[in-house]
């Protein structure tokens, strides 16, 4: 019973990635099928994301959390675009926008501006290394997540294309 507030908290997190990826899925106007893979597909990620970051079991960091999470969401979604006959890449990516690490990118950019802005030797000095340190932690979150995602694409990619082809073949005059 103890773990119920924590199991919460994974749902809602995925919960919200969800919503998130809906906006993003609908925004390439897919299938509505895939609209709904994408929520789960984003749910199952992020969720799965935050365990990682918040188990004591793993503690891991945010950039090799992602990467895995980013692997769950690629391997789902091959069987997904056998079955709705939709290229993976269509319900996958939309998946992963929830997981873009926004507010690291925003602090590396205003501490950038701070440090162009500031007199005081210390703070430039401070400054620099938060640009370094949350502009390094946004790129590792963003490589991530491309290549977690691209890995099983790559892998299974007679399987991740096989829709690709199909619809290929119904579009051909």
């Amino acid at each position: 019973m103890s773990h119920l507030p924590f199991i919460t908290e994974i749902i809602l997190d995925g919960l919200f990635a969800a919503v998130a990826a809906i906006g993003f899925a609908i925004i390439s106007n897919p299938p509505r099928k895939a609209i709904l893979i994408s929520a789960l597909l984003a749910a199952v990620g992020h969720g799965l994301r935050y365990f990682l970051l918040h188990t004591e079991a793993f503690s891991i960091d945010i950039a090799t959390a992602s990467f895995f999470a980013a692997i769950t969401i690629g391997l789902l979604a091959i069987p997904f675009a056998k079955s709705i006959h939709c290229p993976a890449e269509v319900f996958s990516f939309p998946s992963l926008l929830p997981m873009i690490p926004g507010m690291f990118a925003y602090k590396s950019i205003l501490a950038l501006t701070k440090f162009m802005q500031t007199k005081d030797e210390s703070d430039s000095l401070h400054y620099l290394v938060d640009f370094c340190h949350n502009g390094s932690t946004t790129l590792f979150i963003l490589s991530a997540l491309v290549v977690g995602v691209a890995i099983p694409i790559f892998i299974f990619q007679r399987q991740s294309f096989s829709a690709t082809r199909l619809l290929k073949k119904l579009v051909k005059p």
